[in-house]
């Protein structure tokens, strides 16, 4: 059927079913994953090249303000605060996401966030000139507020803005520029580059530009149309924001759906943490998206990551060269992850997960049996690398960037922010219990310490087959309906009441 801003084709036959990759909707997209996505993978990755520099430069500060050298055991204490502020700030950035977002948009919410990030940058690039080690370790915890808040918005606000035939596809996306900020981390940190004892504060303060960058251009894009009319209730401006993101004018069966949606939950209200946390019919959504957040993280990839050095130090690799092999790992992380935004719409959410969680949960199993006979079998240490890469591989495809996509899917307007809070609180609590745990696990374990790794994977992937439905290419009220049956709970549509909530805006 001709349009006015074009032709439509429908995979079901209805108008409107299916959208295209609009330049509006591509540059928003790389924008915000850009600005924001990309810093979180940047900060995780930041310290560690320059790591002894830093600790060098804590000691000589401490030496220069007391006369006396740093023992060693308040340096441990000092650098464990350095990494752990990161998730910890993390986590608190995940608080402010259901107040930031329902008061100031979910635009909003990512422009007033590059604040913390440039702030933090500001006061990490400055803080060898001022001589304070403090302030790396102050900027760490803003710096883990932003990246909390980003890491939450940008997937609900890419996933808002997307016809649902490319939703799982753009909502990839902030995972992947997550991957490629821990790339770039990986090659600026390099010794040859800035990862030496003159670059280091070059290489912290960096992590400002991206978010200049963004509250520069982002102001000239538009908000999420779900805000706008089932938020705000202004239909004309959610209307001119679908028809610039789709590039036709005739958005009339989107408005419709989301009229729709708008009615279902009309009663309800907007979600808070605990009416979400007591809700019935929102029951096993909930209790789905803790199962993939803790799984994801609990999963082990902070330990495969940090034992990867060693495992290729076992195998031969010269230490010199460790640091490029890591660079190839964190190369092989970006195409991996550029992989799933191409087949996540082709294969579906749910096989990407359960082959995800399967590959870790193999991977994980057989590095456990190669890092016990690596000292009598000498082909066991290249299994290990072996284990390593195919861990990194089924991470990358599934459970790294699928769950953030699916808390968007599985929850409706009234919801979602509430649901993006739970779930990023419970991505940085858990985040921060691997980093806390893992080095005592290794230490009483060794590497029995995957089995643990190995037996979440295989639970998480159990409930996933058993409970998670698949996703792909349906609205968010077909979903709701899915998972109204498994709740037990029946959804109200009636048309009066729909013309009714049309004209209550």
């Amino acid at each position: 059927m001709k349009l006015k801003g074009g032709e439509r084709e429908s995979s079901d036959g209805s108008e409107g079913a299916k959208g295209k990759m609009t330049i509006s909707l591509a540059l928003v997209a790389l924008i915000s994953a850009f600005g924001s996505s990309f810093q979180y993978g940047y900060n995780v990755s930041v310290i560690n090249s320059p790591a002894p520099y830093m600790q060098d430069f804590y000691n000589q500060t401490y030496l220069e303000r007391t006369g006396v050298p740093m023992n060693s055991a308040f340096q441990t204490l000092l650098w464990s605060l350095t990494v752990s502020m990161f998730p910890l700030g993390g986590f608190f950035g995940s608080l402010l996401v259901w107040p930031m977002v329902n008061n100031c948009g979910r635009k909003g919410t990512l422009l007033i966030n590059n604040l913390f990030s440039i702030s933090a940058a500001i006061l990490m690039g400055t803080s060898e000139l001022a001589k304070t080690f403090e302030a790396i370790i102050l900027s760490r915890f803003i710096m883990g507020i932003y990246a909390g808040l980003a890491s939450n918005v940008v997937p609900m606000f890419l996933g808002e803005m997307s016809p649902r035939n490319l939703r799982g596809a753009i909502g990839v996306v902030p995972q992947l520029f997550i991957t490629v900020g821990i790339l770039v981390a990986q090659i600026l940190g390099l010794n040859s580059i800035l990862g030496n004892v003159e670059g280091w504060p070059v290489l912290l303060g960096l992590t400002g530009i991206p978010s200049l960058i963004q509250l520069l251009t982002l102001p000239f894009f538009p908000e999420s149309p779900r805000y706008l009319l089932l938020q705000k209730g202004n239909e004309e401006q959610a209307r001119q924001a679908l028809q610039r993101l789709r590039g036709w004018d005739d958005v009339d069966d989107e408005i419709e759906e989301m009229f729709q949606e708008g009615q279902s939950e009309k009663e309800e209200g907007q979600f808070s943490v605990l009416s979400l946390c007591t809700f019935r019919g929102l029951r096993w959504q909930l209790i789905s998206i803790i199962v993939m957040m803790m799984g994801q993280q609990l999963s082990g990839v902070n330990g495969v990551f940090y034992y990867a050095d060693r495992i290729f130090e076992s195998a031969g690799v010269d230490s010199n060269s460790i640091q490029y092999v890591t660079v190839s790992i964190g190369a092989i992380n970006v195409v991996m992850t550029s992989l799933a935004v191409f087949i996540v719409e082709s294969l579906g959410r749910r096989i990407l997960l359960l082959a995800g969680f399967a590959l870790c949960c193999a991977s994980c199993a057989v590095l456990t049996l190669a890092l016990n006979l690596q000292t009598t079998v000498s082909w066991m240490s290249y299994l290990s690398i072996v284990c390593v890469i195919l861990y990194i591989i089924g991470h990358a495809v599934g459970p790294s960037p699928v769950p953030s996509v699916m808390i968007t899917e599985m929850f409706l307007q009234s919801s979602r922010p509430a649901a993006f809070m739970v779930g990023g609180s419970v991505h940085w609590l858990s985040n921060f219990t691997v980093g806390l745990v893992f080095l005592y696990m290794e230490a009483g374990l060794g590497p029995y310490s995957f089995l643990i790794f190995c037996a979440i994977c295989l639970a998480t992937a159990l409930y996933i087959f058993f409970i998670v439905p698949e996703t792909k290419n349906k609205t968010f009220m077909e979903i709701n309906r899915i998972m109204a049956k498994r709740n037990k709970v029946e959804i109200q549509e009636n048309k009066e009441e729909l013309k009714d909530f049309r004209t209550a805006p």
